[in-house]
């Protein structure tokens, strides 16, 4: 495994993250989330992403992370590990229960240390901006929780180019910089690429991509439509069928083409093209099985593309 620095911090983190957004919570085997990461852990990755809400019920995600910790990574280990969390979407009924007030964002971060058992997180995020309370209001509580000593550094997440700026510079002038924006980006969805990536080059903050095989579709799974029993035919789910169309598909196709030519996966390679980018410290990948996690870190293995390989994926996502 190789550490990035994320942007210009003395904080280095593996070019591929766990992320516990799925498979880890309330619905899911516990012994089976425990094999994953410590298979993760034991492949070099030191970096374990999660948020308030990862369950599906609320919290139970944080919950379960907390029991793996303390039964396998207690005492010295703790300080071999990155643990990153969030606040920002509902965690309970009421009017405090969420978006981005001091009052909801303290109390949350207070909440997920109690859940998880330790002492402080490494990385507290602004889950996403609130437009209804001032972003100063937003950004002293991220200030206050680094200054307490519950979080090492600060970091946002979903803000766009306009918020970015503004967040970074309130938390410069309180004096606790803002290192890292957690965004998501896949060769399906590049928003990022509108502002937000020269924005942090020319803030010396690290980009951490999540979602990196856009909920599945940057794998075999949808090469000939929407299978049964997958993320898209669930009615409920985060992927809607109504977003896999032709087009898509077509795109899907042509790019598992140039990966096999690659030698890899369509998965991997996805993986791969984020992490050529400097701007990128990490990728977060989920991981239902230990085999699935294998496969995502064989993107390592080829992460080199020529310039006619990047010309023919730009051509295929014109």
């Amino acid at each position: 495994m190789k550490y990035n620095r994320c942007g210009k911090s003395g904080l280095l983190l593996p070019q591929i993250s766990l992320g516990l957004w799925h498979n880890f919570g309330s619905v899911d085997r516990f012994e089976n989330a425990q094999h994953i990461a410590l298979t993760a852990f034991d492949k070099g990755i030191t970096h374990f992403d999660l948020a308030n809400n990862y369950g599906p019920v609320p919290g139970s995600a944080e919950e379960n992370f907390g029991k793996i910790v303390q039964n396998n990574f207690n005492g010295f280990l703790r300080d071999e590990l990155v643990i990153t969390t969030k606040a920002g979407f509902k965690m309970w009924e009421g009017p405090y229960g969420e978006w981005g007030s001091r009052k909801y964002l303290i109390s949350s971060l207070n909440q997920s240390l109690k859940r998880m058992n330790l002492e402080y997180v490494d990385i507290f995020y602004s889950h996403r901006p609130d437009p209804n309370t001032p972003i100063e209001e937003t950004m002293s509580a991220l200030d206050y929780a680094v200054r307490s000593g519950k979080a090492i550094y600060a970091g946002i997440s979903n803000y766009n180019a306009e918020e970015t700026k503004k967040a970074v510079a309130i938390l410069k002038q309180l004096g606790t910089p803002c290192i890292v924006h957690q965004a998501k980006y896949s060769l399906l969805d590049r928003w990022v690429e509108d502002g937000l990536l020269d924005i942090l080059d020319s803030k010396g903050m690290g980009c951490v991509a999540f979602s990196p095989l856009a909920q599945g579709l940057l794998t075999t799974k949808y090469l000939k439509g929407i299978p049964e029993n997958s993320r898209a035919a669930n009615p409920n789910g985060h992927l809607q069928s109504s977003e896999i169309t032709e087009d898509k598909i077509k795109k899907i196709n042509a790019l598992h083409e140039i990966a096999l030519e690659r030698g890899q996966t369509l998965a991997q390679m996805a993986i791969a093209w984020l992490l050529k980018k400097e701007t990128i410290t990490s990728v977060i990948i989920g991981a239902s099985s230990v085999n699935q996690l294998l496969d995502n870190l064989g993107s390592l293995d080829k992460l080199a593309f020529s310039n006619q390989e990047l010309q023919q994926i730009e051509n295929i996502l014109k």
